[in-house]
This record gives C-alpha cells, sequence and structure tokens, in this order.
C-alpha cells in the first residue's frame, strides 16, 4: 500500500519542484530553457508510451497470437479520441497563448488555464495509475519497480512542465507564494485520476490491455497536439529536439533498468 501511495504522489512531487523554480528566476524562463524542456517532456511521454504502455498491452495478449496487437490498437485510438474529444468540448487556454479554445465560455483566464493544464496532466495520472494497477494484478509482467519508473519518469517531466505554468503566472503580477500554488496545484489531478483507475482496478482487470493503450494514446495526443508545436516554433528548435533525445533516452533506460 505504501508503495502505491508513493508512486501516486511522486508526479505531484515533481510538479512541486518545477513550480518552485518561481522562488529561484526573477524573470521569464529563458526561451531556449523553455524549448529544452519541452522537448524533454515529450521524450519522456514518447518513451512511457511506447515501453511502458503500448509493450505491456500488447505482450498481456500474447496467448492470442497474431491478434495480441489488437487491444493496444483499439486502446490507443481510443485514447486519442478521448483527448480529442474532451479538446473540443473543454473551453480552455494554453500557457502563452492569447485565444482561447473550445467552446465559447465567460470562464476568467486562470480558470480555462487550470482546465488546460487538467486536460494535460489526466493522461499522465492514467498512464501512472493503470500501471500500478497492472503491476499489483501482475499483468504482462509488470512490476512494481517498473511501475515507479513510470511514475518517476512522468514526474521528472513535471518538473519543467510545473515551471513553465508558474513562471509565466509570476511575469502577470502574481505573488511568487499564489505562482507556486497555481503550478503545484496543476499537478493535483495526475494522483487523483491514477487513484481511481487503482481503486476501480478489480473491475478493469480484463479490459487492462486495453487502458494500458488507451493512456499511451491520450499521452501521445498531449505530445503532438501540444508539447511538439510549441517545442518547435520560432527560433532554438534545434534545442527542443536535443531535449526530446535525452528525455527519451532516460525513460527507455528507467523502464529497462527498473523494469
Amino acid at each position: 500500500m505504501t508503495t502505491l501511495l508513493i508512486g501516486l504522489l511522486i508526479p505531484l512531487l515533481g510538479t512541486m519542484l518545477g513550480a518552485s523554480f518561481v522562488f529561484f528566476m526573477k524573470r521569464d524562463m529563458p526561451e531556449r530553457l523553455q524549448k529544452a524542456l519541452l522537448g524533454f517532456a515529450s521524450g519522456v511521454m514518447v518513451a512511457a508510451s511506447v515501453w511502458s504502455l503500448l509493450i505491456p498491452a500488447i505482450e498481456a495478449e500474447a496467448h492470442t497470437g497474431p491478434w495480441a496487437v489488437m487491444p493496444a490498437a483499439v486502446g490507443f485510438l481510443l485514447g486519442i479520441l478521448f483527448l480529442l474529444a474532451i479538446d473540443e468540448l473543454t473551453p480552455h487556454l494554453h500557457v502563452g497563448a492569447n485565444t482561447p479554445e473550445g467552446p465559447r465560455s465567460r470562464l476568467s483566464r486562470t480558470a480555462m488555464l487550470a482546465l488546460a493544464v487538467t486536460i494535460h496532466n489526466l493522461p499522465e495520472g492514467m498512464a501512472v495509475g493503470v500501471v500500478l494497477a497492472g503491476a499489483t494484478q501482475g499483468t504482462a509482467g509488470l512490476s512494481l519497480s517498473a511501475a515507479i519508473a513510470v511514475s518517476l519518469g512522468i514526474a521528472i517531466q513535471n518538473i519543467p512542465e510545473g515551471a513553465i505554468i508558474s513562471m509565466p503566472m509570476r511575469a502577470a503580477g502574481n505573488s511568487r507564494a499564489k505562482s507556486f500554488l497555481i503550478g503545484s496545484l496543476s499537478g493535483v489531478v495526475e494522483p487523483i485520476g491514477g487513484l481511481l483507475v487503482i481503486l476501480l482496478a478489480a473491475w478493469l482487470a480484463p479490459i487492462l490491455p486495453y487502458l494500458l493503450a488507451f493512456a499511451a494514446g491520450a499521452m501521445l495526443y498531449v505530445v503532438v497536439e501540444e508539447l511538439i508545436p510549441e517545442a518547435s516554433q520560432g527560433t532554438h528548435s534545434n534545442l527542443s529536439t536535443i531535449g526530446f533525445a535525452i528525455g527519451f533516452v532516460l525513460m527507455m533506460v528507467l523502464d529497462v533498468v527498473l523494469g
């Protein structure tokens, strides 16, 4: 039980650590650093989607022969469609953007920014929860150490995410404490989402391979729709590529070594 709790809370701690940068940095985050961190976060999420979610989803159905790939394919596409629907139906505002997305709303900019962050973090929380649930049930040979590796990898990519959220808040005139609080709260949805998946694990066991792939699809939607475009626009996009490579390799190594 303690291991499950630690696994759920590690990503939130990563977000809080990143948000704490607001106490040490006087100005906006340098563009080059932001590009590198966005690329790093993308690399971590892509590697986690492949090694920790899609491959275990396929291995869990290995007994079905060539059809083993079907749950992963179906779950992956459903994850993409789920995030696409949320993106279209929820009014939200991405960090650094001036024009809200989704349906028209009278919500404040802060509320719409919070919704954008929730959309971003939901699949990460689901990924941690479903891997922890799979580890407790022994699905596809998933171990608790492998689940902790996923949690740690997402926590590492949450560090730049927390900073990227809190720093613009400070630049907009908010106090350091308020900016830190908003940046930290952006990660709360992750342990909540992960806990819900674990609590429902007994009922979700038959479709766990689909859920693993679903979380992978949802995470990759965020990478392709948000992180990579932000990291590639403007100058210094080569730094985001380098960051992607480092993040990808780090997550791959974590999964193999700890798994």
